[in-house]
């Protein structure tokens, strides 16, 4: 395998603990309309997808019409609960502040709800400008088109690449991009689901926790003594 010359993270259910509170909004929001999703059902059909992506699904699954004010009422509800329960993923701090190699964030959220969610947890400025949503590509994840996107615009052949998932939908992004794919399963939105695998190629490694993200993996990381610990 080709030395790693760039990470890239999802964003949500990745770098931020969000996909929980982003499925019980639209959970709730579609109860108001007679749609009844399960938590389950949301994890496995939507997430990873970009909104419109999963509101096209939502009126061809059900046959529901929801009125134009629906997408901005759920972001409106949705960013205010980010404000109050938005949390940092365990460990992430830790490992962009340790990484030796170049990264950056791509992402099937809008420009501006993963700038705001970011804001919140304090990474905004880590970040920086590395940041590439769906909204750039002609397709979406599990498209390959972001991550190529991603990959040009930083630099960097895919072969050399490492990308960080929560979805399978993402995984298999990764995987079409020609790069390695880590999928990373300790979102809180994963608890009581398990961790399904899809029936195509799996990602080339597993870790339920970002302590564990460095292990084997000397090549990526500096070696700084006064970064330890986890931050929770």
């Amino acid at each position: 395998m080709q030395t790693t010359g760039l990470v890239i993270f999802d964003c949500d259910g990745v770098l931020i603990d969000s996909e929980v509170i982003s499925a019980r909004m639209l959970i709730a929001e579609l109860a108001g309309y007679g749609v009844d999703l399960s938590m389950e059902f949301v994890s496995r059909h939507f997430l990873g997808r970009s909104y419109p992506v999963v509101l096209a699904e939502i009126r061809d699954r059900f046959g529901v019409r929801l009125p134009d004010r629906f997408e901005a009422d759920y972001r409106a509800r949705l960013l205010a609960a980010f404000a109050r329960d938005l949390r940092i993923m365990p460990g992430v701090a830790d490992v962009l502040a340790r990484l030796q190699v170049p990264f950056c964030v791509a992402t099937s959220s809008s420009p501006e709800r993963v700038a705001q969610s970011l804001r919140i947890v304090g990474l905004l400025e880590t970040v920086g400008g590395r940041i590439f949503t769906a909204s750039r590509v002609a397709q979406g994840k599990p498209a390959p088109d972001l991550f190529l996107f991603a990959a040009a615009q930083m630099g960097v052949a895919p072969g050399r690449c490492l990308v960080v998932e929560d979805s399978l939908t993402g995984v298999r992004a990764g995987l079409a991009a020609g790069m390695e794919v880590w999928r990373f399963t300790g979102g809180s939105h994963m608890r009581g689901l398990g961790a399904a695998q899809p029936d195509d190629p799996v990602a080339h490694r597993q870790i339920s926790h970002f302590a564990q993200f460095f292990d084997g993996r000397a090549d990526l990381h500096t070696d700084n003594s006064s970064l330890t610990g986890v931050e929770g």
